[in-house]
């Protein structure tokens, strides 16, 4: 579990299809409190640490399946070295809980439809796939590439969200564009709300 507060941003430095895909992510994380089999959210996608280095940065590597390649924008953005992807390490008991709880199964790719100035903050609109539009309402929580946001407006399929200048340094969110696929996990309190109405 996470809570989409992104701790690093880590890059991705190396790439490989070995039946999986393979990435190697460099990352300001102290490696040596890192245990193989830990998971770390990247982008938002919880991914499984099955190897870790230095040279000279920390590095760890991961192992990511066609199926997860197929739901979120590791498929339609591509991560090649480069990339810069948010990073969060897994929630310890005790940890402050200072976002919302995020599992890191991402639900669907949402499209970054305009980023706009408004103040020293940025206004982000968002459109989400048409299965998961009903999941999200205003004042409630989504997570975007891991960052756990506050949705500000909603009208039909479209959503807004407003990225404080902290938000934007800390993350990459300071390099979104439109037309960014964008991975999306929606509250989990919101799913069991709609499955109980479901059966009502």
């Amino acid at each position: 579990m996470f809570t989409g507060i992104i701790t690093d941003i880590g890059e991705v430095i190396e790439v490989e299809q070995r039946g999986d895909l393979r990435a190697r992510i460099a990352t300001g994380f102290d490696i040596d409190s890192i245990d193989i089999g830990a998971s770390i959210a990247c982008d938002g996608v919880c991914l499984t640490v099955i190897a870790l280095g230095h040279d000279p940065r920390g590095w760890f590597d991961v192992e990511i399946s066609a199926e997860t390649v197929s739901k979120t924008n590791i498929g339609r953005n591509g991560w090649a070295p480069g990339k810069r992807v948010n990073l969060e390490r897994a929630l310890k008991v005790g940890d402050e809980l200072g976002g919302h709880i995020v599992s890191g199964h991402v639900d669907g790719v949402a499209e970054l439809l305009s980023v706009t100035p408004e103040g020293d903050s940025t206004r982000i609109l968002m459109r989400a796939p048409d299965a998961l539009a009903r999941f999200i309402a205003p004042k409630g929580s989504v997570a975007l590439n891991g960052t756990s946001l506050t949705v500000n407006q909603v009208e039909g399929r479209e959503f807004g969200v407003n990225l404080i200048p902290h938000t934007q340094s800390v993350t990459t969110w300071g390099d979104a564009a439109a037309g960014d696929a964008i991975n999306l996990e929606i509250d989990t309190l919101a799913r069991y709300v709609a499955r109980l109405q479901d059966w009502a």
